[in-house]
């Protein structure tokens, strides 16, 4: 085994022991699997539609663990793998960690294997066995080295033909699949599909995504949600600081997060910057682009009348896709792609695919792209993922809505309006999140997920989501349960064509996190309300190192 040099900390954390909740401290053979009643789903769209594409593993109740013998799964031996799927989240080698332990605590020789790159591991078969020693210098560590993650989407009959083969080639019993969103759906289409086969083997997801999207009335919240906004805060908390001192520079900074504003709004309620947009704000009062620009541009106008030409702007990174002219856009050129893939393939200046995209759509679309700095435009009709998004980690939205609010100041001095210096800095705090070392919080949570799903699987349950609740609570009353994934389907489309997805959770504007924050940011804009809460702290006193987020005490009334 390589030599790997660790810091100072992560030789500290690794002598961290994440608190599992009571009900699986004793292990498998001491918990009843209980099934209770079918759940209601979380969307009521499409239902009948969700139905007829999984009608093997549609309908399933919840799940929850209750004390009881359960030896028979102690006599059997499982191999189960895991895989990481999409963008990482600070907590995921402890899924791992949770689920191996949780393995070999109730049988020696069961084993765990994990997939080289996601999914596409399994397509390629590679793979590495799992053991204490490699498993090691892993535990209470950020990213996802050990196995690495990938996006690769399941959908054609020859991938889950491989699949099939592999595992049963490999004698594989189970799958793990750690992920968002899109990678829970994989989870779903391919639990869906082992049962249609009658293949006796099982597949359980793991919530994962720093985006905090991945929340509903069952999911509480994702694991790498805490870590990441706590970083963010940091970094955020630092620049209102500095802001603070220099009293000269105009910060906009743009938070990860796709497609919603989750991260922006705690890290808002961590920091308290002049300016924060929301996305689903800003959807819901149908504001423009230019209502947008004024809204910015009014508040950097008042400060100025008081001597203050500066402050700290928060901007959503998927912004573009809740202004309503850019939202249509974005839907129609989507769907020109899609009807169009192999024309557009074929065109390699950008400007000809511009004006091949612009001709197939409205006039007053095409005006609005032709407007659009030519940066913007041709990162809107860049490469897609394979789950069909738009990358939005491309689109410098901080840098653009700097240039619309310099014209706009332009404008008002030239009609005397404004007499000030505007200096605007750039920034995006995205990757720089995504790989710290995960608090607390995250650390027993993540592990808590995996310990769970290594329960469900060794129980022979699959097409559910590794579920724990009373999260606000201290980790030993947190309460083990399972979620099943087709509960929270929904149809969307994908590429110009229906696709079932598992809903993202969007910021609640009637949700109790939502209210405090518009009782809160009056009083930010025009005074220096700010905090800079620092790094996270993994040593000291309970109610700083165990701190959830303000979303989730909001949430449950703390």
């Amino acid at each position: 085994m390589p030599r790997i040099d660790v810091s100072e900390l992560q030789v500290e954390r690794q002598k961290f022991k994440p608190i599992l909740p009571k009900i699986l401290k004793n292990g498998a053979e001491y918990i009843k699997v209980v099934k209770c009643k079918f759940i209601e789903p979380i969307s009521n769209q499409s239902q009948y539609e969700i139905q007829r594409i999984f009608k093997n593993t549609y309908g399933f109740p919840e799940i929850v663990f209750r004390k009881g013998i359960n030896i028979a799964i102690k006599r059997k031996t499982v191999k189960v793998a895991v895989v990481f799927s999409g963008g990482q989240a600070p907590g995921g080698h402890n899924v791992i960690c949770g689920l191996f332990d949780g393995l070999k605590k109730v049988n020696k020789k069961n084993i765990l294997i994990g997939y080289i790159g996601g999914l596409s591991g399994i397509l390629k078969n590679e793979f590495k066995v799992i053991s204490e020693r490699t498993l090691r210098n892993y535990r209470n560590t950020g990213g996802f080295d050990f196995i690495t993650s990938g996006r690769t989407k399941i959908e054609t009959s020859e991938q889950f033909n491989l699949i099939k083969e592999e595992f049963l080639r490999n004698k594989v019993d189970a799958l793990v699949i750690v992920g968002g969103d899109d990678s829970n759906t994989n989870a779903a289409v391919i639990a869906e599909y082992f049962a249609k086969e009658d293949l006796n083997k099982y597949v359980v997801g793991v919530p994962k995504t720093i985006d905090g999207d991945l929340k509903n009335k069952y999911i509480e919240t994702s694991f790498g949600f805490d870590t990441a906004t706590k970083i963010y805060a940091e970094l955020v908390g630092n620049i209102c600081k500095d802001v603070n001192s220099s009293r000269k520079y105009w910060h906009f900074i743009r938070l990860m997060g796709r497609s919603a504003s989750h991260v922006v709004l705690e890290v808002a309620f961590k920091t308290h910057p002049n300016i924060v947009l929301i996305g689903e704000e800003i959807l819901s009062k149908n504001m423009t682009l230019s209502k947008v620009i004024k809204t910015v541009t009014d508040i950097i106008v008042k400060r100025s009348q008081l001597g203050k030409n500066f402050g700290v702007v928060l901007i959503p990174e998927g912004i573009i896709e809740f202004i309503p002219e850019m939202r249509e856009l974005l839907v129609n050129i989507n769907n020109v792609i899609g009807n169009n893939t192999k024309i557009i393939s074929e065109i390699y200046s950008i400007d000809q695919k511009i004006e091949f995209i612009c001709s197939k759509i409205s006039s007053k679309l095409s005006n609005l792209m032709n407007s659009l700095p030519f940066d913007i435009a041709s990162q809107l009709i860049s490469d897609r993922d394979p789950h069909g998004n738009i990358r939005l980690s491309l689109i410098e939205t901080e840098k653009f809505l700097i240039n619309m609010v310099h014209a706009k100041l332009l404008k008002l001095r030239k009609k005397g309006k404004y007499q000030y210096k505007f200096s605007p800095i750039s920034h995006f705090f995205g990757y720089e999140g995504r790989c710290g070392i995960p608090s607390n919080f995250d650390a027993n949570y993540a592990y808590a997920l995996g310990y769970n799903a290594a329960i469900l699987v060794l129980n022979g349950l699959t097409g559910y989501l590794s579920n724990i609740k009373n999260l606000t609570k201290f980790p030993k009353q947190w309460e083990c349960c399972a979620v099943p994934l087709t509960t929270m389907m929904a149809i969307e489309k994908r590429i110009s064509k229906n696709k079932p997805v598992i809903q993202k959770s969007m910021v609640d504007l009637q949700g109790k996190p939502f209210i405090n924050f518009i009782k809160e940011r009056d009083k930010w804009i025009l005074n220096e309300d700010y905090i800079s809460p620092g790094p996270i702290q993994y040593f000291g006193p309970s109610n700083i190192t165990n701190m959830t987020t303000k979303t989730l005490q909001y949430e449950k009334k703390l």
